[in-house]
């Protein structure tokens, strides 16, 4: 294990933000975490856990030690007739797992495919798509205490997952790491299409006999036609999380705009896609120099060569401020700001 100094973060983060780390490492076991925890470097500088780097956006040159999860692979903790509980290495790809159940049956991931980032990102995050989030599918994880290295065990309940949240962003920020998840998953698939285009792309597709695997290619397919690959133009995905607002807030606005569509969530409230508020706000589209709102989503915000995060940031506050002026209604980043 080497801890190195002033290192360029560009390859590590999906945005191409390029800022420097005064010290950067990377383990791939839990012993060398624990070794990291250790060091001198560690112990006088704060410090930051990467994964995928597909949700953050480096706003500054980071005064800390930036410590990269790279701990890979995949085992079968448990299997009953209906379900098998899989465990994931924090630092593997996430759509490289998804891949990984696909093939062998294990049903609850499909929905959640070509999302970026890496295992340990997903309960963070608690990210989801097309109707199902990683709380439905979550059966515990194991984490390294930062302060002195030793190990604790989440479960579902523990996380306290809510919408693009779990104590991991909040309670426990920068407190633990992630080093496995297993998850729960069902050898006998229920199958999600209600959500988003779906059931349409499955039936433009042609598929007849419905499966987990033509649900994941629907997915992807959708993905693929309206966001921007991060090799090919920086971005973070989904910028923004979509606002909830209570019925009679929905109904008022949807008087004055009749397009606005709503889900209604558990709470009895209503979520909103911020993607459509954004671009009926005017922004879709917009460039102004590297930085923009992509043409294809409005929800995706986008380096399109040099710009930096604080420019990216600034674009967020404008949009942020654009739609609080025309619908009354705040939205909230989902991405993470350093």
């Amino acid at each position: 294990m080497q801890i190195k100094e002033n290192i360029s973060l560009q390859p590590f983060n999906s945005f191409g933000i390029d800022v420097y780390a005064k010290y950067f490492a990377s383990f791939n076991s839990i012993d060398q975490l624990q070794e990291l925890i250790a060091s001198t470097q560690h112990k006088k500088n704060k410090h930051l856990i990467l994964g995928g780097g597909s949700n953050i956006l480096f706003t500054k040159n980071m005064e800390a030690l930036v410590i990269k999860n790279e701990i890979e692979g995949v085992e079968v903790i448990e299997e009953q007739d209906d379900f098998i509980l899989v465990q994931a290495g924090a630092g593997m790809n996430w759509h490289q797992f998804v891949v990984y159940c696909i093939h062998h049956g294990y049903a609850g991931v499909e929905n959640l495919a070509l999302i970026p980032g890496s295992i340990g990102a997903s309960p963070m995050q608690n990210i989801g798509a097309y109707g199902v989030e990683i709380k439905d599918i979550f059966h515990s994880l194991e984490a390294i205490d930062m302060h002195d290295g030793n190990k604790k065990i989440f479960t579902n309940a523990e996380c306290e997952f809510g919408y693009r949240e779990s104590v991991f962003k909040n309670k426990y920020k920068d407190q633990f790491a992630i080093t496995s998840v297993t998850y729960r998953l069902s050898k006998k698939p229920v199958f999600n299409t209600t959500y988003g285009a779906i059931q349409q792309e499955i039936d433009e597709m042609g598929i007849k006999d419905l499966s987990i695997k033509a649900i994941a290619q629907a997915v992807m397919n959708i993905r693929n036609s309206k966001l921007p690959d991060p090799l090919k133009i920086g971005n973070a995905g989904s910028f923004f999380k979509n606002p909830e607002i209570e019925t009679g807030e929905f109904e008022k606005i949807k008087l004055a705009f009749p397009s606005l569509v709503g889900y209604p969530t558990k709470k009895d409230n209503i979520k909103i896609p911020a993607g459509w508020l954004i671009e009926q706000a005017g922004w879709k589209g917009f460039k102004e120099g590297d930085v923009g709102c992509y043409d294809k989503q409005a929800l995706v915000l986008v380096n399109y060569g040099k710009a930096t995060g604080m420019q990216i940031l600034d674009l967020s506050e404008r949009i942020i401020k654009s739609v609080q002026s025309t619908f009354g209604i705040m939205l909230q980043r989902e991405v993470n700001v350093y």
